[in-house]
């Protein structure tokens, strides 16, 4: 079976406990705190396992981001008192490249009127805006994001991307081959645009070699 990308948007009331599968996972605090294992995170803080993840909420609670690729199919949201767990997009790996891969997980910020010149990525991912606007042109359409907006991105696709004229941020994770490993896996599609001016800025959260079992 194809492995599937997820991005689940997870609420905990205060000091809500819940214990994760292991799983190859991304968890993002978009707001409040959490104590994941023996770490406090905040606000725009990030971590990746394929271990079993132990969250406790901090004394606000916490609004937390989960990118999870599964195997199969079904699953996925948390259920238990103080929890509120929704889906925001999965999506089926058909890119996924050959081979030893890993998770990388980032966030690209751009400023008021950036773009990201014609390009495409190494691998798939699944991307959520967390502040600003973008425009995402891709296979002949254009689509326009808000924040908390989440799309999909196969990596061999040829994205062009605009955003508003605002400071503008997304969270993302991919699924790149392993020996991208501390490099970026951007590459740009027009002669034109490679000696241009990137303003685009990144913030490494994750770089998390996958184990063959969790690969595949």
């Amino acid at each position: 079976m194809t492995p599937t990308l997820r991005l689940f948007e997870d609420v905990l009331s205060s000091d809500t406990a819940v214990n994760l599968p292991a799983l190859p996972r991304m968890m993002f605090v978009a707001h409040g705190s959490v104590v994941i294992g023996d770490r406090m995170m905040h606000d725009g803080e990030a971590t990746g396992s394929e271990a079993m993840m132990a969250l406790k909420a901090g004394s606000g609670g916490a609004t937390l981001w989960r990118w999870e690729m599964v195997a199969q199919e079904g699953g996925g949201a948390i259920a238990g008192v103080g929890i509120s767990s929704r889906e925001k997009l999965t999506a089926r790996l058909d890119t996924l490249p050959k081979g030893d891969l890993l998770l990388r997980g980032d966030s690209v910020a751009f400023p008021p009127d950036g773009c990201a010149y014609l390009h495409r990525h190494q691998g798939p991912g699944i991307r959520c805006l967390l502040e600003g606007g973008i425009r995402i042109d891709t296979h002949g359409r254009s689509t326009s994001y808000g924040p908390g907006g989440a799309w999909y991105e196969s990596g061999p696709d040829p994205v062009f991307a605009q955003a508003a004229d605002r400071p503008t941020r997304f969270i993302r994770a991919m699924i790149l081959p392993a020996a991208y490993l501390g490099k970026s896996s951007v590459e740009y599609l027009r002669d034109e645009d490679k000696p241009k001016p990137k303003l685009q800025q990144y913030k490494m959260f994750v770089d998390l070699p996958l184990t063959a079992s969790s690969s595949g």
